[in-house]
Parts: structure tokens; sequence; C-alpha cells
């Protein structure tokens, strides 16, 4: 999110098929998931951070928009996943603490639909979209797709293709399982045509992971986050923030367990 659901899925269907071409309910669905929001007209002047606009054709023809920044000496190069509301824009800051902090030249986009993207948002939109500027964010930086790093809702770009390295905070298993402890009553996992299916894909990934979540978040549920961590079957690291919600600030815990994180797979290269 913050990763690709705020998920107060306030979602009442009936009859829906798994299929969305089929469902006579799909488009309520995504207009409960996705949350595009437009580009702002001021956007944050952060000193000593130089901000390229990045410009990324989607495989259906759509054109991205994003913002890169490039660390002269980066030990590291990473593609930042934002959730399912808000722009790039409102990702200033998280850019110009990997950039400052972190020595990482990254490049964060927005989803179709979002800020300056073209298109609508839709689940497979999402994955390709991740895939097309992990692709364009490769190129720029000169390095091989494999060693970005992922941050944010990236599940699906690592477990099919690997990274340097898998960064999650506050993830969901499933989106059915989520929307299950918001509606208990209603059966979701037969009427959901939305699955995006993080349990199964982390299973494929065995890099190195560090997870983070808030053991108050009142949309993604702690132990689902748990969950989905104990499934990964790398090198992995839990940061567990007392009384955080979901959208709770980093602690200073998990920016220094993020900072070790960095160096480690930055050395793995040497």
């Amino acid at each position: 999110m913050r990763y690709l659901i705020s998920l107060a899925l306030t979602f009442l269907a009936s009859g829906c098929a798994h299929m969305e071409y089929v469902s006579p309910l799909a488009s309520l669905e995504r207009a409960m998931i996705f949350h595009p929001t437009e580009y702002p007209a001021r956007v944050p002047d952060i000193p000593n951070l130089a901000v390229e606009d990045a410009w990324i054709e989607s495989p259906d023809g759509v054109k991205l928009h994003g913002l890169f920044v490039e660390h002269p000496n980066a030990q590291g190069v990473a593609l930042f996943c934002h959730g399912n509301a808000g722009t790039v824009a409102h990702r200033i800051e998280t850019l110009a603490v990997l950039n400052h902090r972190n020595r990482l030249s990254v490049l964060a986009f927005d989803y179709q639909g979002y800020g300056k993207s073209e298109g609508k948002p839709s689940q497979f939109g999402i994955l390709r979209d991740a895939r097309a500027a992990r692709t364009w964010l490769a190129k720029r930086a000169g390095v091989a797709e494999s060693e970005v790093i992922l941050m944010g809702r990236s599940v699906d770009l690592a477990s099919e293709d690997g990274a340097k390295g898998l960064v999650l905070a506050s993830t969901f298993t499933s989106l059915p399982d989520v929307a299950h402890r918001h509606l208990p009553w209603v059966p979701v996992h037969m009427l959901m045509t939305h699955r995006l299916n993080s349990l199964e894909k982390i299973k494929r990934y065995s890099g190195p992971l560090l997870y983070s979540h808030g053991d108050a978040d009142e949309v993604i549920p702690y132990d689902l986050g748990k969950k989905l961590y104990d499934a990964a079957p790398g090198p992995k690291q839990f940061v567990s923030t007392p009384g955080g919600t979901h959208n709770s600030r980093q602690t200073d815990e998990y920016r220094q367990a993020f900072d070790q994180f960095i160096l480690a797979i930055s050395r793995d290269e040497q």
C-alpha cells in the first residue's frame, strides 16, 4: 500500500464469477479497491534532490508517469511501488530519504489512472505497470532487472523474476483474505474477482526480505502480514511496530533495520 489497498472493502457482491470479464460487479469492486488521485498542483521542493520526470510505456501502450532520482555513487537501485491511493508526488519525502540516507537511485511510478499516468487501474494492469517500470529503471540505471531492489507492493515481480532485495510493509496475503476480516459474513473468497494472492507468490521468492507491520493495523490485519512473512523461504527479517496503524510512519528501529538491509545486499555484489 499505503500498498495496493487501504481496504475498508465495503464490498457487497452477490453471484460474481471468478473471471473479471463476466462479473457485472467487477467495476464496483475495482472502485472499492483502487483510488486514483490527480497529480497535485504543487509538489514539495526538497533541497539537493534532483528529481527527473520518467515516462514509461506499459505493454498495452499506456503512458505511465514516474519520478526518478539518481545517486552519483549509488549502493543500489530501487523501484518503489506505492499503494492504492495518492501519487508519486506524495512520496517525495520517501524518495529523498532513500536517496540521501541510503544512497539509492530510485524510481517511483504511478499506476494507470493515477497522477499523470493514462488509462484506468485494474488488477492485471497494475502488475504490467510495475514490470514496465522496472524495465525502464534497469535500463536507465544500467543494471540487470534482477539487480533492482523492490519496495512496496511488489511481491509479484519478485516471485516471477527475483530481485536484489524485497522490502514490504503492511502487506496482505490476498485481497479476499483481507475482505473476509472486514466482512466475515460475506463469502468473499468465492465472489471476488480481484485476488492478488501474494501468499502463494512469495513462496517462489528466495531472496532477502525485510518486512514491517504495525500490530494495530486497522486495514491489513497484523497476523495476515506475519503469515505472509512466514511463507517466504529466503533470508528475512520482521520488524514489528508496537501500536502502529496502517499509515503510521516508520520508526527509528525500522530505519536502522533498513539501513543494515541495504548495506548487506550491496556488499553481496562486491
